[in-house]
């Protein structure tokens, strides 16, 4: 993670290719933090909605965008036979 300095350098700078790039490298990142912090909030115990609260998006809005990813079992666990289960409270 040494170029975050060089991308929030480029998002701002006045070369609009260059801007855009950054801006999308941002977002891109944006979205995998957020995902890995809602993975770690729900392997915490935390509720739809109390995830959503930090998000400033509804629990329907947070849930369906990643109540799939978390529903999906890792590789030792299909190995296993076995996923996630259990009620929700979606």
């Amino acid at each position: 993670m040494g170029n975050e300095a060089a991308l929030a350098e480029a998002a701002s700078g006045q070369d609009p290719a260059a801007g855009l790039r950054a801006a999308r490298s941002l977002r891109e990142l944006a979205e995998r933090l957020e995902a890995l912090q809602v993975q770690n909030a729900r392997r915490g115990g935390w509720s739809w909605q109390e995830i959503s609260l930090f998000l400033g998006v509804s629990k329907q809005a947070v849930h369906k965008k990643y109540s799939s990813l978390l529903a999906t079992p890792g590789p030792a666990a299909r190995r296993r036979g076995r996923g996630r289960t259990g009620g929700d409270d979606a």
